[in-house]
């Protein structure tokens, strides 16, 4: 093994959530408690097992213009949103066409070359997809929009990212289920190691509540069924939880290698240290019982990120609300960690507020793992009310919790369908 390895820190984010239409406001009502979650207006929702979800705060239609609405499926378009927010907050400018203007300090990404994106979705353009398809039924093959295979296919997210900042060292669109935009963060990591690029745009979209979601999430007993209180459906760790909340979000970053963030003059946010795969090789829904897959994805995490154990103070967990899922995750963090280790853990379920953001979710609960270090601040978990009685960490409620100062690191788990395990390490940026 190499004894040095490039330091990959985090210059810019962004997002838009049911919670908020920006980072800031996200992360506000994140930290108040506050849910994002309602109860759906559609027509004959009455009919379906599960009649509410976590849309988004702030509608695209709001803040795009309708003609580019036209010919991006919302997953694309909430990753745009997402993206132009993180850009920004990196410091850096719009692209002209002559390449890239200077930012404040007078340093200039003119290189294409250099810059590359990671932008994953679970499943793509679903609504593009059934609704085209209703198009061609109803009025015939000439009026389906020509734009429809680009809308829905899971790539597009991606591409639309990379063509929209000029982005040519690579334009990738991971696909793991729930695990996807975590995914899309280790992938950024290696490309900025491995040499491939200077800056990568990063993140992950969805939006597919759709009835057809709901009956099928409704049908496999996945979902909670709290139709009578939707606000206070998605509970990890309680015992009164019966399953996740579906919900739709993009969030996003701006990776860079330290020499690069430097020499620009970059604020730095936190670190991204590293990243850890496994695979369960067990059911196409279900996880290992054993949690073994995901402990290994923890550990591996630590390895790539050349850090120990007793490094991490905090987890932003997957913590779907599930039965099965929440207690099991708990017991793979004991068996990664160490009991002395876990013992003294802040761990938080925050898809308690977001709802389950399926392949954006990784990317937003990287965001905020990031904001927990750097604002020493870890949010709570929604409606943990009584908590399971298997439940032996300490699962941050209630109110925010507080972190230590100095040297910092923490985990981010997302674990999904097919057996994907990925755990990404940040750590908190000292200068």
């Amino acid at each position: 093994m190499s004894t040095s390895q490039t330091t990959v820190v985090v210059t810019g984010m962004g997002a838009t959530t049911p919670l908020g239409g920006d980072l800031p406001s996200t992360w506000s009502a994140l930290l108040a408690g506050k849910s994002g979650v309602r109860k759906l207006d559609w027509e004959n929702v009455d009919e379906l097992p599960v009649r509410f979800a976590a849309t988004l705060e702030v509608d695209p239609s709001e803040v795009m213009p309708k003609q580019a609405l036209r010919r991006l499926d919302r997953c694309q378009a909430i990753a745009l949103i997402a993206a132009k927010e993180a850009w920004a907050n990196a410091g850096l400018k719009p692209r002209t066409k002559k390449g890239y203007e200077e930012d404040a300090e007078g340093f200039e990404i003119a290189d294409g070359d250099r810059l590359g994106v990671v932008v994953s979705t679970g499943i793509g353009g679903l609504h593009s997809a059934l609704t085209s398809y209703e198009v061609e039924k109803e009025k015939g093959w000439t009026r389906v929009s020509p734009f429809t295979v680009p809308m829905l296919m899971p790539n597009g997210s991606a591409g639309h990212v990379g063509i929209e900042y000029g982005a040519m060292a690579g334009s990738h669109g991971m696909v793991s289920a729930c695990a996807s935009s975590a995914e899309a963060v280790g992938y950024a990591i290696d490309m900025i190691r491995n040499g491939r690029a200077d800056v990568v745009i990063c993140g992950g979209t969805e939006a597919c509540i759709h009835p057809l979601q709901m009956a099928s999430f409704g049908a496999m007993r996945a979902m909670s069924t709290r139709n009578d209180e939707p606000e206070r459906a998605s509970r990890p760790y309680d015992k009164n939880r019966d399953g996740f909340v579906l919900g739709e979000g993009s969030a996003v970053m701006i990776l860079e290698s330290e020499e690069h963030a430097r020499a620009r003059g970059a604020t730095i946010h936190g670190i991204a240290a590293g990243c850890g795969y496994s695979g369960d090789a067990y059911d196409i829904v279900l996880p290992d019982p054993t949690g073994t897959g995901q402990a290994k994805a923890m550990r591996r995490a630590l390895d790539n990120a050349r850090l120990k154990p007793e490094d991490i103070v905090h987890v932003n967990a997957h913590a779907t609300s599930t039965p099965a899922g929440d207690v099991a995750e708990l017991a793979s963090i004991k068996a990664a960690l160490g009991p002395e280790v876990s013992s003294k853990l802040l761990v938080t379920g925050t898809k308690s507020m977001t709802g389950h953001l399926l392949g954006g979710a990784g990317a937003l609960e990287s965001v905020f793992t990031i904001l927990a270090l750097r604002e020493g601040l870890v949010p709570p978990t929604a409606n943990l009310e009584d908590i399971d009685d298997e439940v032996d960490l300490d699962i941050v409620h209630g109110e925010p919790r507080p972190l230590p100062d100095g040297p910092l690191a923490a985990l981010n788990n997302s674990f999904g369908f097919g057996g994907h395990n990925v755990s990404v390490v940040f750590q908190r940026w000292v200068d």
